[in-house]
């Protein structure tokens, strides 16, 4: 299967998710510093920031001590914590993944998903189509904040599972981002649950899917590989564990096989550990050594 077009792709999405606003060039989200907390190798803000007027996103922020040129987007899993559990809260030690980037030299910006953690939000009252598409402007605007911080020029986006594919659609949408890391993010609509996509239809996502497109998924405008091609030929990063149950490593192998001549070699890694859905540590430390090349990369 050829890959959309990316202007193509974006069209799609907007279908299934609804119209992406237009940004705001040179117009800075509003941003509220509430507390500070000193670590060894960062200090950790609680912030909130203005994605929309009258919807502060609460969010995390880790400035490393040392001066740098490279941020992260850090978008945590399906858990009801949500910005505490990437910044080290909670025992599940392989969803830390902003405060081991911050103890790595990275800057990183960690917001609540829609409804997770301190964000409670009805997104279609305020008049979006999907809360996907809430999310893509959410983290549009983290990385307007990431470019307004000192001396930061080079981000990538990071996330595992809800975060893992909302990783990809930041990166797709907004070209700023030189790189994406993707844990347990995605498979072919097809190989998603044998084909059934009601996982992906309720109010936490996309409802159009089921809607306008009867949970099918040879009636989507889009499927994944469309979504890697439009970050094509930037950076991507991939952890597909073998065991995963909700996406089917053998749909990722036919999405990555659809796209990987899109990528550079050294801008496309992917690795496939003998474990259920997870991001165990020999993935992680893959992946940011694989940031830590790329973004070093971009700095030449």
């Amino acid at each position: 299967m050829k890959p959309l077009d990316r202007n193509t792709t974006l069209a799609r999405m907007q279908e299934v998710m609804g119209p992406l606003p237009p940004p705001s060039p040179g117009v800075l989200p509003s941003v509220r510093y509430l507390l500070s907390e000193d670590f060894p190798s960062y200090v950790r803000h609680k912030i909130t920031y203005e994605a929309d007027p009258g919807d502060p996103v609460p969010a995390w922020l880790l400035v490393p001590r040392t001066p740098t040129t490279r941020a992260v987007l850090c978008v945590h899993s399906t858990q009801r914590s949500g910005k505490d559990e990437v910044v080290g809260m909670g025992q599940r030690f392989s969803r830390h993944t902003a405060k081991e980037l911050a103890e790595r030299g990275y800057l990183a910006l960690a917001p609540d998903y829609p409804n997770f953690g301190e964000y409670y939000l009805d997104v279609y009252r305020r008049g979006y189509l999907s809360a996907s598409m809430k999310g893509i402007v959410n983290h549009r605007a983290a990385v307007d904040i990431l470019l307004a911080q000192p001396g930061i020029r080079h981000i990538a986006a990071v996330g595992h599972s809800l975060g893992g594919h909302n990783a990809l659609f930041i990166a797709a949408v907004d070209p700023r981002l030189h790189a994406a890391v993707t844990s347990c993010g995605f498979t072919s609509f097809a190989k998603y649950y044998g084909g059934n996509l009601k996982g992906w239809s309720h109010l936490g996502y996309m409802p159009r899917i089921a809607s306008h497109y009867g949970l099918d998924p040879r009636r989507m405008p889009f499927d994944f590989p469309d979504i890697l091609a439009a970050i094509a030929p930037r950076a991507l990063f991939v952890n597909a564990p073998l065991h995963d149950d909700n996406f089917d490593v053998s749909g990722v192998r036919d999405c990555l096989a659809a796209t990987s001549s899109l990528f550079p070699p050294q801008r496309l890694q992917a690795v496939y550990p003998d474990c259920s859905h997870d991001f165990p540590d020999e993935a992680r430390a893959a992946a940011w050594s694989f940031l830590d090349s790329v973004l070093r990369e971009h700095a030449l």
